[in-house]
């Protein structure tokens, strides 16, 4: 009895992990990194594709907290920052001049984060390359169904932990306006004709 390798598999009634290097749709007897997540049916090809697809939103998730992480690290740094120029400006100045800036031309104020604040922000970079790289390998398997549930996971992973919120001051806005309606005037002339 002659049988090639892998259709043993199907016929002796006894399935094999089959892993392809080429853009596939298979389902059943799939199998993604390992030999031991091996999918025998519709429904762990099913929860591999959910599992997929929350692994993006995680990744997502992660990114989010990165940036959290670091949007906190600066928020701290300015309060302290205003502390110390609040009770620099309580205190008499001993010399003639108007302050240090008046002297000193600009100043710039530099954030260091602390060892302990640096290795949580090297900690979540490193799970999120991880997370980044375990997606990578898994859609190298080439299955069409795991591909789409990445993809639909970014789009979730996107929505949920990405939703873009900006602060603008609006004296920020007005003085930018302002100046725009200027600057045209000032391009067109004042009839907006010619200069």
């Amino acid at each position: 009895m002659s049988h090639s390798h892998n259709s043993d598999a199907m016929v002796m009634g006894t399935s094999e992990c089959q892993m392809e290097m080429l853009w596939n749709w298979r389902i059943v007897d799939s199998c993604f990194l390992s030999g031991s997540w091996h999918v025998k049916n519709n429904a762990m090809f099913a929860a591999s594709c959910i599992g997929a697809a929350l692994l993006v939103v995680t990744l997502e998730f992660l990114r989010r907290v990165s940036t959290e992480w670091d949007a906190y690290l600066l928020r701290t740094f300015q309060r302290q920052l205003r502390i110390q120029q609040a009770a620099l400006a309580e205190t008499p100045l001993s010399n003639c001049c108007d302050g240090p800036s008046s002297t000193l031309g600009t100043q710039y104020a530099t954030f260091r984060a602390t060892s302990l604040q640096q290795l949580a922000r090297a900690i979540i970079h490193g799970v999120t390359l991880g997370v980044a790289y375990l997606l990578m390998l898994i859609v190298m398997s080439f299955n069409g169904w795991i591909f789409i549930s990445i993809i639909l996971g970014a789009i979730l992973g996107k929505f949920l932990c990405d939703w873009m919120v900006v602060r603008i001051p609006f004296e920020a806005v007005f003085r930018q306006e302002k100046d725009m309606r200027r600057s045209s005037v000032d391009a067109a002339g004042p009839t907006g004709c010619c200069s």
